[in-house]
């Protein structure tokens, strides 16, 4: 009989016993009776016949399971009291079905009352065979008794056994559950920090970036009002470029626009519109090489970033004139060096913002930079991004 939530372990081993109940409970009795008179034999193999189909029928009969379960277990009960009074005992009828009662019964309560009913059962069967001269507590009642006993104690305790099996994995359940939350919960603290620092390292190179060259051109545009208008307009005319370069970064920081937007050309012509900017606006000497290189969008952005910002540090820090942009695409995938004859600097005390924003936004994509300068030596940055397959 299947009950709800068994697991198919559980279903496995009861079919077993179910076939070791047929094999051993019923099978000795009909063997037992096969040299009795012809009432008893027919009346033993039929009662014993109707016990065996029961149990089949009573599982795949609809309705309530529950009334299924009492229903086999109360002719089982009879059963054994029939079989009993027939063959003058019914004990190892009786113990072969305890199992049963355990089974089918719902609780422990239920299967000692109802299995002690059957161990009446049997020994009244018994007993009523032996009246009125016989005795009446025969070695099989006794057998009875004491297998019931013994079946009940054996019940208790398995009983005891899997009620602490089932309180475990109902704990350990319980811890998997908090674990599972508390995992969730960190993994969603993480993607919270992992978007910060994201949106952190685009406003820094993206925004900031845009915003110190703004600052820089205004100052040079109202020294040189007076004594250069022509120049002082054309400074103009890139703060408003790069103004309206930062709007469309902020759009697209904020979600307003699509990130496609961001390098939406090749990834050539993009870095000879950034090179040529930075050239007007600082005045330095820029030689580029770049030639025509396929490569993804998300390429195309970091290659993007670290241009930006290598110029922006060339601006700031390296009193530099003359800058070397030198793309190429290989083999293991698209190179991109930065070079400039400024003062240069000691990488290993210089870790920066922007360099370590470059190494993250590199290595997410599989890729490294490669930082190679010295104090008086000029700077050499070397970004590399592996092609992806």
């Amino acid at each position: 009989m299947v009950q709800p939530g068994e697991r198919p372990q559980v279903r496995a081993l009861r079919r077993w016993y179910a076939a070791a109940w047929i094999l051993f409970g019923l099978v000795p009795p009909a063997l037992a009776v096969a040299d009795q008179p012809d009432s008893t034999r027919a009346a033993t193999l039929a009662l014993l016949s109707v016990l065996g189909l029961c149990y089949p029928i009573t599982e795949t009969f609809p309705g309530n399971p529950v009334i299924r379960r009492n229903t086999f277990l109360g002719a089982l009960i009879a059963g054994i009291g029939a079989v009993s009074y027939l063959m003058g005992g019914a004990a190892s009828l009786l113990i072969t079905s305890l199992p049963h009662f355990w089974i089918l019964a719902g609780n422990p309560r239920r299967a000692v009352l109802l299995s002690g009913a059957a161990a009446a059962a049997a020994v009244a069967g018994g007993a009523v065979r032996a009246a009125p001269d016989g005795e009446p507590l025969t070695g099989n009642s006794i057998a009875a008794l004491v297998g019931y006993a013994a079946g009940v104690l054996l019940g208790l305790w398995m009983n005891r056994v899997v009620g602490q099996h089932d309180e475990r994995a109902r704990l350990l359940e319980a811890d998997l559950a908090d674990a599972e939350r508390r995992l969730a919960e960190a993994q969603r603290r993480q993607g919270a920090a992992d978007e910060r620092e994201r949106i952190a390292r685009e406003i820094h190179d993206t925004l900031a970036q845009g915003f110190a060259s703004i600052v820089v051109l205004a100052e040079a545009a109202r020294d040189g009002l007076r004594s250069d208008p022509d120049r002082s307009g054309r400074q103009l005319v890139s703060i408003e470029q790069t103004a309206r370069d930062n709007l469309a970064e902020a759009r697209v920081l904020v979600g307003a626009a699509s990130q496609g937007s961001v390098a939406p050309a090749s990834v050539a012509r993009t870095l000879r519109r950034t090179l040529d900017r930075f050239a007007e606006d600082t005045g330095l000497t820029v030689h580029a090489e770049l030639p025509c290189v396929e490569c993804d969008q998300t390429t195309r952005i970091a290659l993007l970033r670290c241009t930006q910002e290598s110029l922006a540090n060339v601006r700031k820090h390296a009193a530099a004139s003359t800058v070397g942009v030198v793309l190429e695409r290989h083999p293991h995938g698209v190179e991109l060096e930065i070079t400039d004859d400024g003062r240069g600097f000691a990488v290993a005390g210089s870790p920066g913002f922007g360099l370590d924003g470059m190494r993250r936004r590199l290595a997410e994509l599989g890729g490294e930079l490669t930082v190679t300068s010295s104090p008086g030596e000029g700077t050499r940055i070397l970004a590399m991004i592996p092609a992806r397959a």
